[in-house]
């Protein structure tokens, strides 16, 4: 999510759709992809932001960006539930969530760090802060099969990484700090100083490679956890602009476009040094998306509704917020 997102008028309908395909002009008369809500979250001012799936249960979490709350919604239910409430540990934003597979949830808050919880007790383990005073915006995190965390900062534009021995002595200790591993300034296309760069990331199944969005200049970049090099992926057929959350399966990678209403699903080469556009889906159903996580073939795609009240420009928001189910990319 970017905090310097200019206020923008948004003109398509509701019944807007358009649906395109890199690869094939036949797959214009493609079935159009299905947009239907998963569940809804309490209260009136959730304005959500992250999303991760407990590979163990099946929960679903999802984060609030303007209380820090964090809801639950378990398989089948309708309704989430407050899992933590707003303001918990001090925490007053919750941007990126993941769920790890012993138990433990990770949430990010823009303006700190990261908080590590047992998500059978609520029990904050561990507080991931980055140290000095200098401005930050910890956005977006991706946990490797090894249990490494990897989180970007969209405003330093580096990649911190949270190895299991780290995460354990944060623990013991109570706190930790956030350590810049990869920077990417160097690579990435200039911007203004105080633009809102890296956001999304996601890791290869073997924990060799992240995939970092940045949403300003519309890039994807790769980098090799052994070595730190960092290349831009060549993308055909389009690019990543208003790129926020990533997901990633067997090569083919999804991206939410949060203020332009769109998904974008993306086949990586083998080596994943470039990218091709296969579908590109728009629809103001999706309500400013701004992550998204794969769960039984579906899209559980986070609807913001930043545009409305929220950090993207003025007005009321639906009731309740929802999370979308989508079908078909």
């Amino acid at each position: 999510m970017s905090r310097s997102m200019h206020r923008r008028t948004f003109l398509a309908s509701a019944a807007a759709l358009a649906v395109s395909t890199a690869a094939a002009p036949a797959a214009h008369a493609a079935t159009a992809p299905r947009v239907s809500t998963a569940f809804a979250l309490p209260g009136d001012r959730a304005y959500p932001e992250g999303i991760a799936l407990d590979p163990r249960t099946g929960d679903v979490y999802v984060g609030s960006y303007t209380t820090g709350a964090v809801y639950r919604a378990a398989p089948g239910r309708r309704t989430a539930e407050v899992f933590l409430p707003a303001g918990t540990d001090g925490r007053t934003t919750a941007n990126g969530l993941k769920a790890d597979r012993a138990g433990r949830l990770w949430v990010t808050d823009s303006t700190a760090g990261a908080g590590v919880y047992d998500s059978r007790t609520r029990r904050l383990i561990a507080r991931l802060d980055v140290p000095g005073d200098a401005p930050r915006f910890v956005n977006d995190l991706a946990l490797a099969p090894d249990g490494t965390a990897y989180l970007t900062d969209s405003t330093r534009a580096v990649v911190y990484r949270v190895t299991p021995a780290e995460l354990a002595a944060a623990a013991r200790d109570g706190r930790g700090t956030l350590v810049p591993a990869y920077d990417l300034t160097a690579v990435k296309d200039p911007q203004a100083p105080d633009a809102i760069t890296l956001n999304g990331i996601v890791v290869d199944r073997a924990g060799r490679r992240l995939y970092v969005v940045d949403m300003t200049g519309g890039g994807l970049y790769q980098v090799d956890t052994a070595t730190g090099t960092v290349r831009r992926v060549t993308l055909y057929g389009g690019d990543l602009t208003h790129g926020d959350g990533l997901e990633l399966a067997h090569g083919t990678l999804w991206a939410a476009h949060n203020s332009v209403n769109t998904l974008t699903r993306w086949q990586l080469s083998a080596d994943g040094t470039s990218a091709r556009l296969e579908r590109r889906f728009t629809d103001s159903a999706l309500q400013i998306p701004t992550t998204l996580v794969r769960d039984r073939g579906r899209l559980l795609v986070v609807r913001s509704q930043f545009d409305k009240g929220g950090p993207m420009g003025p007005g009321v928001p639906e009731t309740p917020f929802t999370v979308a189910s989508v079908t078909g990319i």
